[in-house]
């Protein structure tokens, strides 16, 4: 089923009135028709199950026929610093992490980051890494749509985790997987944590000692060296999958 989110003022008791871009997606790229049914997401965590009534100039008209379906948000807010990597490798990692279930995403600068952004590059990127999240949350049937932060210097990056319960920090000369599932299971529902991944380069040693320093948390994702992208995938999975398994 078809998932477009809808600002709360446009969702009423036993109606919601879609507007704006979707209207064009629904009407002439879809092709839906009266009475076919799509899930409606507020944005803030409720979601309805509607049934089409009718196109009327540029909206889209629909009853509500089930309402405040099932969460799909982790119950654990998880927050992806990823470093900066070349190329459209971003815009993959943006979308596997709001499939995975990622709250937020923060591009972060560090010393072996081989992509340098200018101020207009970034706010023209911003935009895309976002349009791309809120894809991927219509695709991945999420309640919300998971923010792209604007991009932070490593420093930064650090100081914003200090609001989150946990940092992890997966580094390839880290000893052992086990303390990784031992940290994530410590995780608790409404509790937050924040997963830091280098760059194509690795991380400089002096990050590591900051990490450490701000309390990260230094954890292996295994015995073989993943790439940077492969890296945020395989974190998030892991980290989706126990803290599921542990409600």
């Amino acid at each position: 089923m078809y998932h477009f989110f809808v600002p709360q003022e446009n969702i009423y008791d036993s109606q919601v009135v879609i507007t704006g871009g979707d209207v064009n997606h629904i009407k002439n790229v879809l092709r839906m028709k009266p009475g076919e049914k799509f899930v409606a997401n507020d944005g803030e965590g409720a979601s309805y199950c509607c049934a089409i009534r009718e196109f009327s100039g540029d909206r889209v008209i629909a009853d509500i026929e089930k309402g405040q379906l099932e969460n799909t948000e982790l119950p654990v807010r998880l927050v992806l610093f990823q470093g900066l990597p070349k190329a459209d490798k971003m815009e993959l990692i943006i979308q596997k992490a709001v499939e995975l279930g990622a709250a937020e995403i923060v591009p972060v600068e560090m010393t072996r980051c081989v992509v340098k952004l200018d101020e207009k590059k970034k706010k023209s990127k911003l935009i895309r890494w976002q349009s791309i999240a809120e894809s991927a949350a219509k695709q991945s049937g999420r309640t919300v749509v998971p923010e792209v932060r604007n991009v932070m210097s490593f420093n930064d990056a650090l100081k914003y985790s200090e609001t989150l319960d946990m940092l992890l920090v997966p580094y390839e000369c880290a000893d052992s997987v086990k303390k990784l599932r031992e940290k994530i299971d410590l995780l608790k529902g409404g509790m937050s944590a924040g997963i830091f991944i280098g760059p194509e380069g690795g991380y400089d040693e002096k990050e590591i000692e900051k990490a450490k320093d701000c309390g990260g948390e230094i954890v292996s994702l295994g015995k073989r060296i993943l790439r940077t992208e492969t890296a945020a995938i395989t974190a998030l999975s892991i980290c989706m999958f126990n803290i599921e398994a542990n409600l």
